[in-house]
C-alpha cells in the first residue's frame, strides 16, 4: 500500500482527495522545511512537495520513494540529478496558475507605472501636493517587452494589449521553433528589446545566472519599469539597486528575490517606487486549490499508471511504463 507524505500545508480540497483515495495512507507535515521532510521520507512511496528544497542527502534517506509531486510548476530547489540516479519521478502541475501569475504581473505593471505606493502615501501621510509632480504614467501607448513567452507571458500580453500597450516578446527557445500566432511579434535579440521597451516583464525560468546586469540595464531607456514575477536572480539585484538610485530604472514590481524571505534591511525595501510582494504571484486561493488537486492527482494517477507523461519532468530516467 503506497504511503504518501504531504510536506507542507495543503488546501482542504487536496487533502480530501487523498483521504478518500483507496489503497493509500497519508502523513501530513505542517512545516515546509527540508529537515521535517527528511524525518519522514524513509517511509514514503510518494512526496507531495510544497516549497522546501530537496537535496541529494535527503533523497538518499528515501527507502522506497517513487515520485515527488510538486505543488506548482517550478522545481529549482529539487536535485533532479539525484532523483534520476534513483529512478524517482518528479511531476509538476499543469496549467493551474499561469493566469494567477499573469494577473499579478499585470497588476505590478500598472502599480509601478502609476507609482501606486507613493500615491497611497501621499493620502495617508502627505503631502497631497505630490500629485502635481506628475510621476504617474499611462500604460496605454507604452512599449512592453515580455522576456519569456510561455503560458504566463502570453496571458500577460493579452491583458496588457487590452489596455493599449504595444507588446513584443523575446524568447530564445521559441525563436528556434514556430513562433505562436498570438499577434505579438518576436524580437530577435534581447538587446533589440531592451532598447525598444518602456516596460519589461520577466516570465521565464532561471538558467543559473543573471540575465540582466549593469551592461543590459545601460542599454535600456531612461526611466524604464521592470517587473519580475518569475525567479529571483534573473535580474542582478546590485545592478538594479544602483539603477534605481540613479533613476535609470524609474520603478519596479518584484515578486521574487535572490534571497527569500527578503531581509528587512535589504536596500530594495527602502525604495517607495518599488512594489514588493512575497513570491505570491501564483498563490491565490483559487490557484492553491487547483495546485493541491493537481499535485495530489499526479500521485494517485502515478500509482494507477494513468499519469500524463507530459507532467513528469524526468520521464526518461524513471523505471515505470507510462500509459499514453
Amino acid at each position: 500500500m503506497p504511503h504518501i507524505v504531504v510536506a507542507g500545508p495543503l488546501h482542504p480540497s487536496g487533502c480530501e482527495l487523498l483521504d478518500k483515495a483507496q489503497g493509500v495512507t497519508v502523513t501530513y507535515i505542517a512545516e515546509t522545511s527540508e529537515a521535517s521532510l527528511a524525518a519522514e521520507i524513509a517511509t514514503a512511496d510518494a512526496v507531495l512537495l510544497r516549497t522546501q528544497p530537496v537535496t541529494a542527502p535527503t533523497i538518499e534517506l528515501a527507502g522506497d520513494l517513487k515520485i515527488i509531486s510538486r505543488h506548482g510548476v517550478g522545481y529549482d530547489a529539487v536535485d533532479v540529478a539525484a532523483l534520476n540516479r534513483r529512478g524517482i519521478a518528479l511531476a509538476v502541475c499543469g496549467d493551474v496558475n499561469s493566469a494567477s501569475v499573469a494577473e499579478h504581473a499585470a497588476m505590478m505593471i500598472l502599480a509601478a507605472c502609476k507609482r501606486l505606493i507613493r500615491s497611497d502615501a501621499s493620502v495617508r501621510t502627505g503631502p497631497w501636493e505630490w500629485r502635481n509632480k506628475l510621476e504617474a504614467r499611462d500604460v496605454n501607448g507604452q512599449n512592453l517587452l515580455l522576456v519569456g513567452y510561455g503560458r504566463i507571458g502570453r496571458k500577460t500580453g493579452e491583458m496588457m494589449r487590452a489596455l493599449g500597450m504595444n507588446v513584443r516578446a523575446y524568447d530564445p527557445f521559441l525563436l528556434t521553433q514556430k513562433w505562436p500566432e498570438t499577434g505579438v511579434p518576436a524580437v530577435e535579440t534581447l538587446d533589440e528589446g531592451l532598447a525598444w521597451a518602456d516596460v519589461l516583464s520577466f516570465c521565464l525560468p532561471h538558467t543559473g545566472k543573471a540575465l540582466i546586469g549593469a551592461e543590459e540595464i545601460a542599454k535600456m531607456r531612461d526611466g524604464v519599469v521592470l517587473v519580475n514575477t518569475s525567479r529571483g536572480g534573473i535580474i542582478d539585484e546590485e545592478a538594479m539597486i544602483a539603477a534605481l538610485q540613479s533613476g535609470k530604472i524609474g520603478a519596479a514590481g518584484l515578486d521574487v528575490f535572490q534571497q527569500e524571505p527578503v531581509p528587512q534591511n535589504h536596500p530594495l525595501v527602502a525604495f517607495d517606487q518599488v512594489l514588493l510582494s512575497p513570491h505570491i504571484g501564483g498563490l491565490t486561493q483559487d490557484a492553491a486549490e487547483r495546485m493541491a488537486i493537481s499535485s495530489a492527482e499526479n500521485i494517485l494517477n502515478y500509482f494507477n499508471n494513468t499519469i500524463d507523461p507530459a507532467l513528469i519532468v524526468n520521464k526518461d530516467h524513471i523505471h515505470v511504463e507510462l500509459k499514453t
